[in-house]
């Protein structure tokens, strides 16, 4: 790779999983990289596969028109291949190699004076290791979950509380219709910002976080008293898929192997509707809104969010400010170390102000608070 001052070709992929606002700062790469600096931006197809498999080809201005709207990623993407860590299979067996110099040949021999990477924590975390091969990165942070702690927030997590508060609403006519108790499940594996502000939202009587383990006694309980105290006989519950109880483990729907984070969440809300079934008396249904989360057009604050980071993030490349990730710390856009912004996660703190709104509100926790 050249050390040259001003890169004249760049690339971009996105990593990890599909999200609300991608094509946005993709559109605002291309763009930015031709209109205001004159350079070339090629796209990298199916995340870091495009770089092992040499998937890969120019983008201009024009081939990014009108993805501003669309939901996913023109590039496709792809959350299993690590290429510090690749799957193979040697005699039958899985096995893992490192195939970064593949990595690092496809970046020169397509004369890659500049990278942008596209993705949650996993996917920053293999953008941290090439900086530190001498490729020059640029960071751009993606997940609907909310959970990296460097920048205020990520575009798509706008858009899934959205989309969960749309299907939440929904659930209140069948649930006061019929009587029941409805649980529903929602994506952020292992921070509970989509549960509690959807659940905060709709005016969910039980909100369950991984922050705060639950005793499903002591939701049963409130459920049976809420209902006395309010003369009603139906019940909202939002659980994020993280969720677990006081002593115990979050619920694995399964394990995949050779993925940067191989474990799955989900199901928990049909455990937990089982056992308000068993314990409280109360007929329940499960509703897992999954992947729905991650689907659909961006909301204008995620497209302007996501403008402003490809914008940025090109902007601090062609500055020489590689090994970052371009951050919203209200109002500014700033570059934080690449290091730095995949330290750890941005969880709930379970005594925090919307914790704490949400209790005044009536809801509960499940941990007798």
């Amino acid at each position: 790779m050249t050390d040259s001052k001003r890169p004249r070709r760049i690339g971009v992929l996105t990593g990890g999983g599909d999200c609300p606002g991608l094509n946005a700062v993709i559109r605002a790469v291309v763009k930015t990289a031709h209109y205001q600096y004159g350079i070339e931006t090629y796209g990298i197809e199916d995340g870091f596969t495009g770089l092992i498999d040499k998937k890969i080809g120019p983008l201009t201005p024009a081939k990014v028109s009108g993805i501003l709207k669309q939901g996913g990623t023109i590039l496709g993407t792809n959350n299993r291949d690590n290429p510090f860590k690749h799957p193979v299979l040697v005699d039958g067996k899985l096995t893992h190699v490192d195939v970064s110099d593949k990595v690092l040949k496809t970046i020169d021999y397509n004369d890659l004076e500049g990278m942008i990477i596209v993705g949650g924590d996993g996917t920053l975390s293999i953008a941290n290791e090439l900086s530190k091969k001498g490729v020059h990165v640029v960071g751009v942070p993606k997940t609907i979950d909310k959970d990296l702690s460097a920048t205020d927030i990520t575009f798509g997590f706008d858009t899934a509380l959205q989309t969960a508060v749309y299907s939440i609403d929904k659930l209140y006519s069948t649930a006061a219709s019929h009587h029941r108790v409805m649980v529903v499940e929602v994506m952020g594996r292992y921070a509970g910002w989509i549960a509690l502000q959807s659940g905060m939202a709709t005016g969910a009587d039980v909100i369950l976080i991984p922050e705060i383990p639950y005793r499903i006694e002591r939701v049963c309980e409130d459920i049976l008293r809420k209902e006395r105290e309010e003369g009603r006989e139906f019940t909202i519950v939002v659980v994020a898929e993280g969720a677990k109880p006081e002593g115990g483990e979050m619920t694995v729907a399964k394990r995949i192997e050779g993925s940067a984070d191989p474990v799955r969440l989900g199901g928990v809300a049909f455990k937990i509707a089982a056992e308000i079934e068993q314990i409280a008396g109360k007929e329940s249904r499960a509703v897992v809104l999954g992947h729905i989360l991650r689907g659909g057009s961006p909301s204008p604050f995620d497209r302007l969010l996501a403008t402003r980071f490809g914008c940025a993030a090109v902007h601090f490349l062609m500055e020489g400010k590689h090994g970052h990730m371009v951050s919203l710390q209200t109002p500014r856009i700033v570059p934080v170390p690449l290091d730095q912004a995949i330290s750890r996660l941005r969880l709930v703190p379970p005594d925090s102000e919307y914790v704490a709104t949400a209790r005044a509100m009536g809801a509960t926790f499940g941990d007798g608070k």
